[in-house]
This record gives C-alpha cells, sequence and structure tokens, in this order.
C-alpha cells in the first residue's frame, strides 16, 4: 500500500516537472539512469553570433563572435559603399543529431521564457532596445 502511496506521489511529481530521472527515462526507455558529469576537459566560450547548416542526419551550429571593424571608403569610394564590415569569428563547432537539436529547442525555449515572464521581453531589433523606433 506504501508502494502505492509513493507511485502516486512520484506520478504527480513528475507531471508538474519532469526530473532528470524521468527524462532519462523516456530517452533510454529505462526505469533507472545514474547521470555522471565529467567537466575535466569542458572550456568555456562566449559567443554573440551562430550560424547553422544541416544535412538529412545532423545539424552543425557554428558559435562565435561578430567583430564589427571601421574601413575607410578612400577618395574613389561611392557615398553608398560601406564604411565598416562585421567578420564572423568562428570559435565552436558543436554537430547534434536532430533529436538532441529538439530537446535543445525545447530546453532554449523554457529558459527564454522563464527569463522574459521575470525581468520582460527580449527584444532583437536593436533599434526597438535603444527606443529608436
Amino acid at each position: 500500500m506504501a508502494d502505492e502511496d509513493n507511485a502516486t506521489q512520484d506520478t504527480a511529481t513528475e507531471q508538474d516537472a519532469p526530473s532528470v530521472e524521468t527524462q532519462a527515462a523516456e530517452q533510454t526507455g529505462q526505469q533507472q539512469v545514474r547521470l555522471r558529469i565529467d567537466q575535466a576537459k569542458m572550456t568555456t566560450s562566449y559567443a554573440n553570433a551562430f550560424r547553422t547548416s544541416a544535412t538529412a542526419e545532423e545539424i552543425m551550429v557554428d558559435f562565435g563572435l561578430n567583430q564589427v571593424t571601421q574601413t575607410r571608403t578612400g577618395d574613389q569610394g561611392n557615398p553608398g559603399d560601406p564604411v565598416g564590415e562585421i567578420l564572423f569569428q568562428v570559435n565552436d563547432r558543436i554537430v547534434l543529431n536532430y533529436y538532441t537539436a529538439k530537446r535543445l529547442a525545447i530546453t532554449l525555449g523554457q529558459i527564454i521564457r522563464r527569463y522574459e515572464d521575470q525581468f520582460g521581453e527580449l527584444k532583437l531589433n536593436v533599434a526597438e532596445r535603444a527606443g529608436k523606433s
């Protein structure tokens, strides 16, 4: 009887917020999975830009930095010529299968939704963020 009560409590908790164990069981089809994390070779990178590409089996995401450089058009430059250049310096490439990519997309969506609920909408348009819309 006590086991049934615990099972009912576990089920209610899992419906509210699935635990790591529940997610692992769903992904592996097993009842119990022990997760160990090895951070010995971990590195940390910062990215303010990304680029994606895909094949039938995988998604590649390149992370890096957009670097704005100033250039001069010179005496022969036309008024419409660009006066700057953006260099995308790729630092890291992550290759994901579609299942992992979907789990990542769902997780990032949840994290961003929580952030916006707490701090307000993230505006992607720079002019809107600067109040120049």
